[in-house]
């Protein structure tokens, strides 16, 4: 998510434990639905942040900050642009690149824990989604159990865009049916960091088999306030299968303030070591709702410090997680 400008205040949506979403019945199946390897309390980051570290590829990057896993972005192409090597392009769109990819990554004991996809749904279904197939071909081969992807509305708006998405929704359930694949859609922008889009879309697609990638810091952007997130997470827990682990640290007279959307992001965004939000915390929720996905920092501020202090930052991310995780 990207710093916006200045928007209207909106009214914050209450939450109970009455509304939890479907939580009577557990929504993890990746263990039981194939033979993918386990993610399960990895720490791992997004390939974005590999180069930051100033390591000659994309495996002496992995070690130096001390993850296994990675969440790895997929272009329309199936190339992967962030995973980067001197001698070679790693991509998914053939079996001979797939079996390169996963030779490469068994050598340096590596696992891709999630694809990441940026979707334009609403403004050419039919090419998007014949590009998920080819990603979850890939992440079937790999082992990789999610896919984030963006349901955010470009061409339609209100109602007709929440009909839009239960429909694609059950589209891509029906995709990944029979694997162990699972598509998380990431809560960000204006329209699914909002509880009274994501429940009726749940609701509507109903099956447990599409999911959420679950920013903590992105409900927190949006102005819900602190008090306030960890009944966010409790409520959406269940519906997890994958994360992105990222914080603000906000004033403190603004921490549980019903904040304008994106207020004074690029500003106060930070480390996850040194933030608001409670990552020991969200780890017992997500483990109580027996979550089976990774913990994969997102750190939108690396931006602000020197180059020579990004990578020593990402270590301490990780060693800041590990203590929960």
């Amino acid at each position: 998510m990207r710093m916006p400008g200045q928007y209207s205040r909106r009214d914050f949506i209450r939450l109970s434990s009455a509304a939890l979403l479907a939580a009577s019945r557990p929504l993890h199946r990746i263990a039981e639905a194939g033979d993918a390897p386990s993610v399960q309390n990895l720490v791992t980051c997004r390939d974005i942040h590999l180069r930051e570290t100033g390591a000659p590829d994309c495996w002496s990057a992995m070690k130096q900050i001390g993850i296994t896993g990675v969440e790895v972005v997929v272009n329309e192409d199936l190339a992967c642009p962030a995973l980067f090597h001197p001698q070679k392009m790693y991509n998914i769109g053939s079996p001979e690149a797939i079996q390169d990819l996963q030779e490469d990554l068994k050598a340096n004991g590596f696992q891709i824990t999630a694809f990441m996809m940026a979707n334009r749904f609403d403004e050419r279904l039919e090419k998007e989604l014949e590009w998920c197939r080819r990603v979850v071909n890939g992440a079937k081969q790999l082992g990789t159990p999610a896919i984030r992807i963006d349901v955010v509305p470009r061409r339609l708006q209100g109602d007709e865009f929440l009909q839009f998405s239960i429909t694609l929704g059950k589209k891509l359930v029906e995709m990944t049916g029979g694997t162990p694949v699972r598509f998380a859609i990431e809560n960000h922008g204006n329209t699914t960091n909002r509880p009274e889009f994501l429940d009726p879309l749940f609701e509507g697609v109903g099956s447990p088999d599409l999911g959420l990638t679950l920013d903590t810091a992105n409900f927190y952007w949006f102005g819900h306030p602190l008090e306030q997130l960890y009944s966010i997470y409790e409520k959406y827990a269940p519906r997890a299968f994958h994360t992105h682990c990222k914080s603000i640290r906000y004033p403190e007279d603004q921490r549980n303030s019903q904040r304008p959307m994106g207020w004074e992001y690029g500003r106060y965004a930070c480390p996850v070591f040194e933030g608001d939000i409670d990552f020991g915390r969200v780890a017992k929720i997500l483990k109580a709702a027996g979550y089976q996905g990774d913990f994969c920092i997102e750190d939108e501020s690396l931006g602000k410090y020197p180059e020579s202090d990004r990578g020593k930052i990402l270590k301490q991310e990780v060693e800041h997680l590990r203590r929960f995780v």
